[in-house]
């Protein structure tokens, strides 16, 4: 039995052609061939069961043959915003698992100790593609640029929950998984954004920032996390929560 093969195609309802780079991976990697199957993913809630129509070296041309409409399998949106390790091999590693797990959204944030200012997010955005498809996930999630932080706290439009990771023991903390959890079924519909901070931590004027802008302080437990891990956890306990 052929495994299914998967490719990501924006508007795939409207299109008719695979992108350059999935045709290229279809016809000289994988090579189709006409009247070959092949499932289409769109990243916003839908695949297709398809037939190759046409392939050439460059080319690979598809009849959409039956719409599959994904269900949800989280409540709410989960959103992680988090400032980059210099290593970004690691972060790189992060977004893959974070997208295997499943969540909806990721921010860069530019930190008072951030030891990364700058990163490439067509690199990213490829990482949660490749992702997506392994994992088999019908919504792609969002990339978004690097911001500074000030920036994304000001403009942070979720109207869910909102909340910074931190290790300042002088400012109180509740334990994030609890505080998503024991909100009760009224609540478990809310979208979460959850900020983790570079791995000096953010700077203590930054959380404070935070919370007189509606921010919740939260810890992710007893241990010493690194960014990587802390960003990973917060996603996966996230999707714990509001899992269907």
């Amino acid at each position: 039995m052929k495994e299914a093969r998967y490719f990501y195609v924006p508007n795939a309802a409207l299109e008719t052609e695979l992108p350059a780079e999935e045709a290229v991976h279809a016809t000289r990697v994988l090579r189709l061939k006409e009247g070959d199957e092949l499932f289409l993913m769109d990243g916003e809630g839908c695949f297709y069961q398809a037939e190759v129509a046409l392939a050439t070296s460059k080319k690979c041309l598809y009849t959409i043959k039956e719409t599959l409409q994904q269900e949800l399998v989280w409540r709410g949106k989960i959103h992680l915003a988090i400032a980059p390790t210099k290593d970004m091999g690691r972060i790189e590693w992060m977004t893959e698992k974070a997208t295997e797990v499943g969540f909806d959204e990721i921010s860069f944030l530019d930190c008072k100790f951030s030891e990364r200012k700058t990163l490439r997010v067509d690199r990213i955005e490829k990482i949660v593609v490749s992702a997506m498809k392994q994992s088999r996930k019908g919504w792609k999630p969002i990339v978004n640029p690097m911001t500074p932080f000030h920036s994304f706290i000001e403009n942070c439009s979720n109207n869910g929950r909102k909340y910074i990771c931190h290790c300042y023991q002088e400012i109180p903390r509740t334990d994030f998984f609890t505080a998503i959890t024991q909100e009760g079924s009224s609540l478990s519909e809310e979208d979460i954004t959850v900020l983790v901070g570079p791995e000096g931590d953010f700077s203590i004027d930054e959380v404070r920032f935070a919370l007189e802008h509606g921010f919740e302080s939260v810890t992710l437990g007893n241990s010493r996390l690194r960014t990587e891990t802390a960003g990973l956890s917060a996603v996966m306990m996230s999707q714990l929560a509001r899992r269907v």
